[in-house]
């Protein structure tokens, strides 16, 4: 009897932390890569007195890729985490346009995007974790009109907030695949480069930014 009693107890101890490990799969540092993609376009306080037709054409689009760490705590019924990522876009808008029989063609993009943020998620199955974040975003908007002999560029930083959910799937013992959502809202404009065009210069610049993006993107990522 003592035999299968220690055998029991040894069983037991070697299974245990095989499966507190089993248990809390989504902790621990991760790095990941993301692609998918984006709009950025006006927000809906910045409507007034613009026709859809309008609002349409102020959308930008593009796809999305970047790389993303973290690192994420158990809390028992909970996952908590916090995260950084750098992104790239590439979304462009072309138009042209006559003023006063002067011919302008003019171009916005959109650069890299940086994140800091936080998130929390529940386990919807064992190997399943469906979360949600929040947190800081800025990203980097070129601007260039040429038109007649003269051409205006501008490199502007512009900040703003965060929200999304997503899905996080096991793939294998480190390895994982996800999708998320996010919205972020962008209201304040910073100019990289100060510039001056006669009794108008950067510093007087004072305007309510209202900017919108929406992306849908999906990552590989790996624990260590």
């Amino acid at each position: 009897m003592r035999k299968y009693i220690l055998a029991a107890l040894l069983l037991g101890s070697a299974a245990a932390p095989a499966f507190a490990q089993d248990a809390t799969p989504f902790t621990g540092l991760r790095v990941e890569g993301i692609a998918g993609y984006g709009q950025l376009g006006t927000g809906e306080d910045s409507d007034e007195g613009v026709d859809n037709d309008d609002q349409a054409d102020e959308t930008i689009e593009g796809a999305v890729f970047g790389v993303g760490v973290g690192y994420d705590f158990n809390l028992g019924t909970l996952v908590a985490g916090v995260e950084g990522e750098f992104s790239e876009s590439t979304g462009k808008q072309e138009s042209d346009e006559t003023i006063n029989g002067i011919a302008f063609n003019s171009r916005v993009e959109t650069g890299r995007d940086l994140y800091v943020g936080g998130r929390l998620g529940f386990l919807a199955a064992p190997t399943t974790l469906v979360y949600g974040k929040a947190g800081y975003t800025n990203t980097s908007i070129e601007a260039r009109t040429a038109g007649g002999n003269e051409t205006f560029e501008l490199d502007s930083n512009i900040d703003g907030w965060r929200v999304g959910a997503g899905i996080e799937q096991l793939l294998g013992p480190n390895a994982y695949g996800k999708v998320e959502y996010r919205y972020s809202n962008y209201n304040n404009l910073d100019f990289s480069d100060d510039f001056d065009l006669g009794n108008f210069r950067s510093e007087d610049f004072d305007t309510e930014i209202d900017l919108d993006r929406h992306q849908l993107v999906v990552g590989i990522g790996f624990r260590f």
